[in-house]
């Protein structure tokens, strides 16, 4: 099945969007539509925040990555400032998903 997002009227896609998009192709009402998107980004957030890759076929990769501490500077006065150690996401897109991109 195919979804649509050309009614799109701003240049983000949204959690709302993704739920009308489900109300409106799919036939889910409202607060089942809702709750499918909201439900879908708790599994990706909470698998993410335990230190799991997530991996979407034909779409690409997020990642958790520690990055070590090192020092840093201040922009406006040149002091230098120490940058904690932190961990962060990466989302890598996968060869198909690069392909449409560049298709269009």
């Amino acid at each position: 099945m195919e979804l649509s997002v050309q009614t799109l009227e701003t240049p983000a896609l949204t959690k709302a969007h993704l739920a009308d998009i489900l109300f409106d192709q799919i036939g889910l009402n409202k607060r089942e539509s809702k709750d499918m998107v909201d439900a879908f980004f708790d599994l990706v957030s909470d698998s993410l925040v335990e230190g799991n890759d997530v991996k979407i076929s034909s779409f690409g990769n997020f990642q958790i990555r520690t990055k070590a501490q090192r020092p840093g500077r201040n922009p406006r006065t040149g002091e230098e400032v120490p940058i904690k150690a932190r961990r962060v996401v990466t989302f890598h897109a996968s060869l198909k998903l690069k392909e449409q991109i560049q298709r269009s």
